[in-house]
């Protein structure tokens, strides 16, 4: 059976984004091949996002409603 695809919303994306970046700034190494005029660490981290390479996930949590 195929793995689905799950879209991230807008938020999701820039949390998992800035989470790495945040990685990367402090000393992570980063899990791509640096492309030419990557210069911060936001860019490396977007790079690594649409790469697909991002070692964090999103967990979410299903409301419980009270009948």
């Amino acid at each position: 059976m195929a793995k689905k695809e799950i879209k991230l919303t807008k938020y999701e994306k820039a949390r998992l984004i800035g989470a790495r970046a945040l990685q990367l700034a402090m000393g992570a190494p980063a899990l791509v091949k640096l492309p030419k005029g990557v210069r911060n660490a936001i860019q490396l981290a977007f790079y690594e996002y649409e790469e697909g390479v991002i070692p964090l996930q999103v967990v979410r949590v299903k409301a419980v409603t009270a009948k």
